[in-house]
């Protein structure tokens, strides 16, 4: 396989490397790109140096089997032609094509199928959120329909990239040395604070963060009768979401049922035992794979309903491992 990463120097990128690497992904030749600030740059790769060329419209992606692309959605929309035009298949962790008809929107453990048609030849990576979220979901769905989904959010800066997990390392120093904390990639200060907005505000009082959520949901699962109200908060947490997520089913699923499923899921990992205080934290989790799920409880309000908490490390499974995941699927079933 003649494999490019387009985005190699940032955070996504650099996990792409790692991963492709521990799930033995069968990589022939690499190919690194980068915008013209991280062109030049040099990455090991099993035991090979590569150099990162600059991104351009031209035909280095002749011969290319697979590409990973995570550079930005306005990157992703400037190249996508230059990238496939050759036939490559260009798997996107952007939102650009996410909610495109013509473009796969892939889960392998929810919706893995979809990946066999891509006309496009693009396969888009749902945002993290999503993908931690519906791979929990899918096994619920299996025991009863689900018909409202509430989630509650707590985002890690590395969801904001490397400069953001950077700022907020900085701003502790800053605020303990008496200093004004720097904030660039954040709206307020971002250390000792939580703050209710991720993405910019839609018309609707829900940021585009949440909006994802709300559509990516019912495009994954083929639902689009399943409501979804997210509410996503940044905490100051170096890496890994977690989700606490209120379910409401078609028919009451017993607590021995739900848990049994989550058990056997794909991709889900049981930690639920609060006796012993056992459940997921970010500080487990983070570099982890599955989708962690615990404190499951019936909903209070809602006899039809289930609640839990799940944790995933976003930048592995909510983006490089997925995209791999995606991979893997299309070649497991040519």
């Amino acid at each position: 396989m003649n494999i490019a990463i387009v985005g190699a120097s940032g955070a996504v990128g650099q996990e792409l490397l790692r991963v492709l690497d521990e799930q033995k992904f069968p990589v022939d030749n690499l190919h690194l790109f980068g915008s013209t600030r991280s062109a030049g740059r040099k990455y090991s790769f099993r035991s090979k140096e590569y150099e990162v060329k600059l991104l351009q419209h031209n035909d280095d992606f002749k011969g290319i089997d697979i590409a990973f692309v995570s550079a930005g959605g306005s990157t992703s929309l400037e190249f996508a032609k230059t990238i496939t035009r050759h036939g490559t298949l260009m798997i996107d962790n952007s939102s650009a094509f996410r909610m495109d008809n013509d473009v796969p929107l892939v889960v392998p453990e929810v919706n893995g199928e979809d990946a066999l048609i891509a006309p496009r030849n693009i396969i888009a990576n749902p945002n993290c959120t999503t993908i931690q979220m519906v791979v929990a979901l899918n096994p619920i769905n299996k025991l009863s329909k689900i018909k409202r989904v509430h989630v509650a959010t707590y985002q890690a800066a590395s969801g904001a990239g490397a400069s953001a997990m950077q700022e907020l390392v900085n701003q502790y120093s800053e605020l303990i040395e008496g200093k004004s904390p720097t904030i660039n990639k954040f709206a307020y200060q971002l250390a000792y604070n939580v703050i209710p907005q991720i993405d910019v505000f839609t018309d609707n009082g829900y940021t585009k963060e949440e909006m994802k959520m709300y559509n990516e949901t019912r495009k994954i699962m083929h639902a689009p009768e399943i409501a979804v109200s997210a509410m996503c908060v940044r905490v100051p947490v170096m890496r890994a979401h977690s989700e606490a997520i209120w379910v409401e089913t078609e028919s009451p699923i017993a607590l021995e049922d739900a848990r049994e499923a989550f058990a056997v899921a794909p991709g889900v990992v049981l930690l639920d035992n609060p006796e012993a205080k056992e459940y997921p934290m970010p500080l487990d989790i983070a570099g982890k794979d599955p989708v962690y799920v615990g404190r499951i409880r019936k909903d209070l309000a809602n006899p039809y309903g289930i609640t839990f908490w799940t944790v995933s490390d976003q930048i592995k499974k909510g983006a490089a491992l997925n995209a791999v995941q995606i991979a893997q699927y299309i070649l497991s079933h040519k």
